[in-house]
């Protein structure tokens, strides 16, 4: 009869500080800054895209 089979080992506890830690907030990435500069019309798209839906 064969022996149980090997488990995965399970993950380590951490107990390191979560402050001390960046984490994705901590950037300016990923609040709706655009780098491309499309002029007038890329402003009416961003503008119609992210219109609210109560001012259609």
């Amino acid at each position: 009869m064969p022996g149980p089979e090997p488990r995965e080992p399970k993950p380590a506890l951490v107990f390191d500080d979560p402050l001390d830690q960046q984490s994705s907030d901590d950037t300016d990435r990923g609040w709706g800054e655009r780098t491309d500069s499309g002029g007038s019309a890329a402003d009416l798209k961003r503008f119609l895209d992210e219109k609210p839906p109560h001012h259609l």
